[in-house]
């Protein structure tokens, strides 16, 4: 069984981090590529809840005695296919991460509009996720 402190501790930061992100998403992405603090907000929350999300899932697959995954798509395919979430929404979180990589390695400028796409629209995937984990059968 999923520990319940890691298990609750996990929900309620991204909970909290997809929180942080609404109160301060601009409704444009022109306006987040020019506002500082909003930029800066909204990435750390991202980067935040994806992690948060990789931690639980690899947690939930080690829980259940199980090898942890070497990549994160692997992790999310791991979870679909003990049908904890969906295969869809294990797609859209395994391309989360890689946002996740662009705000936390800057490779290059990043892409605002990508970012506010993510914030305005992959933010209900995470909640999804949570939901999903939330769920006595998950674990």
């Amino acid at each position: 069984m999923v520990d319940p402190g890691v298990l609750a501790s996990k929900l309620a930061s991204i909970r909290d981090a997809t929180q942080r992100i609404r109160e301060v998403l601009p409704a444009g992405a022109a306006s987040l590529a020019t506002d500082r603090d909003a930029r800066a907000i909204v990435a750390l929350n991202l980067l935040v809840a994806v992690q948060d999300a990789i931690d639980l899932a690899a947690h939930a697959i080690a829980d259940a005695g199980r090898a942890v995954p070497g990549n994160y798509k692997a992790l999310f395919d791991d979870l679909v296919a003990r049908d904890v979430i969906e295969p869809s929404l294990g797609d859209r979180l395994a391309a989360a991460c890689g946002l996740r990589n662009l705000i936390a390695h800057p490779y290059g400028r990043l892409d605002w509009t990508r970012v506010h796409e993510a914030a305005s629209n992959g933010i209900t995937d995470l909640e999804a996720f949570c939901a999903a984990l939330s769920r006595p059968s998950a674990h």
